[in-house]
């Protein structure tokens, strides 16, 4: 893959590939990088559209904002031009409504997956949908304007592009409720000691922060990282007997690897 291929670039997302590091960027900085249909199925396919060679995946957003969240538009009656309205799906049955979820859900899941590492650099405002893709990623370097808010709750809504799981896990339940209850804002000195955000850097050093977490995570070798993600983030459902289990099973398979005996 040539440097800096792009890869994607539509609806305010664009994919960029430089060798084992690609960069999904959020590119309308005008509207704070606010978030739409369009833009979620832009980002289901840049997952989709992930060379084989990628092994760090960095998500930033343009200008001051990473992600001011919804588009409010989609609260109207006209909703965004070409897409059904979210009080025209209200009113639809409730089984077509469920699928239209779970197909926007699509653009917060594949950030997980054990083949990749995710990082996403936030900056200033990461609200409701913005703060449920900085979760979706699995680790984040803030800088020191940022301001988480889960603000659904408070417009009578809840929380469903698969942020509570990975809140519930950093913060615990208690933090998490509180913090969705009542839509708050959290800033950085917090978030890194709550384990929402790995570390926090000035913005303008937000980049170079995530380019340096980048190449510390390459520096090991491919296979052992992704055993090592899939025993720790299975290291929730798994009780500990089941966990050393799972160790002593992913341990022989690198042992294996390491031999060149094949199965």
């Amino acid at each position: 893959m040539t440097s800096l291929d792009s890869v994607l670039d539509k609806d305010g997302v664009r994919l960029t590939v430089d060798d084992a590091v690609a960069t999904v960027t959020l590119t309308n900085p005008a509207k704070r990088n606010a978030q739409s249909p369009a833009l979620w199925r832009a980002l289901t396919e840049a997952g989709r559209a992930l060379p084989g060679s990628v092994r760090v995946v960095v998500l930033r957003g343009e200008g001051k904002s990473f992600s001011a969240g919804l588009d409010r538009q989609a609260f109207t009656p006209e909703g965004f031009d070409g897409e059904p309205s979210f009080l025209d799906m209200a009113r639809g049955p409730e089984a077509e409504l469920d699928a239209t979820i779970a197909e926007y859900q699509e653009a917060f899941t594949w950030w997980r997956r054990n083949d990749i590492v995710s990082i996403a650099a936030v900056q200033g405002h990461a609200i409701g949908a913005g703060f449920q893709l900085a979760l979706a990623c699995d680790l984040r370097i803030v800088a020191e304007d940022v301001q988480f808010a889960m603000r659904e709750t408070s417009l009578g809504l809840v929380p469903d592009l698969t942020g509570t799981h990975p809140l519930v896990n950093l913060v615990g339940y208690a933090r998490a409720l509180e913090i969705c209850a009542t839509g708050r804002f959290l800033h950085a000195e917090e978030a890194e000691r709550t384990g929402l955000a790995n570390l926090v850097v000035p913005a303008g050093e937000l980049d170079a922060a995530a380019r340096d977490l980048a190449g510390a995570l390459l520096a090991a070798p491919r296979d052992a990282v992704v055993e090592t993600k899939a025993l720790l983030s299975g290291a929730v459902s798994r009780g500990y007997e089941e966990q050393r289990v799972a160790e002593r099973a992913a341990q022989g398979r690198r042992l294996r690897d390491l031999a060149g005996i094949t199965d």
